[in-house]
């Protein structure tokens, strides 16, 4: 719970940059080795999102780009990008806060691609309830604000 925590303060400085508010917490042995919050729009950098920062951190603490036994936990659920590199870096379990909610309907479907991920990857991927509403409401009250700063 500690972990989530830590990445939902994440996603917080995040939304205060700006930036869309993700964060997140990579662990092995219940030690932090790697953190990330999104900064694509700071960083003009496209592939500058929680999950990517994190794993780049834990690669270089760990030394290897395998990050084997390694609990990754984020607020929001990861894009297909993110989840390339999840499956890549080989983490063993995603923890996420709440799921992608679009109004579009289903450009692509990542519940389809998580179960693959679970099925194939042996990923174990779980949804932290207890923080749903927390990361739901920071995700809605970003992009709400970003709305009416339009009008």
């Amino acid at each position: 719970m500690i972990f989530m925590n830590y990445a939902l303060t994440l996603a917080n400085h995040a939304y205060s940059l700006g930036e869309v508010p993700v964060g997140a917490i990579l662990t092995l042995n219940n030690r932090i080795i790697g953190t990330g919050f999104n900064c694509s729009i700071s960083k003009h950098d496209p592939t500058a999102h929680a999950e990517i920062i994190a794993i780049r951190k834990a690669g270089k603490i760990l030394k290897n780009y395998r990050l084997i036994n390694t609990t990754l936990y984020v607020t929001l659920e990861p894009c297909i990008m993110c989840l390339g590199a999840i499956i890549n870096s080989r983490i063993s379990r995603l923890v996420i806060g709440t799921k992608h909610i679009s109004k579009k309907k289903k450009e692509y479907n990542k519940i389809d691609i998580l179960q693959e991920i679970k099925n194939k990857n042996k990923i174990k991927v779980e949804e932290f309830t207890s923080y749903f509403f927390s990361c739901t409401n920071l995700i809605k009250n970003f992009f709400k604000s970003k709305r009416n700063k339009k009008k």
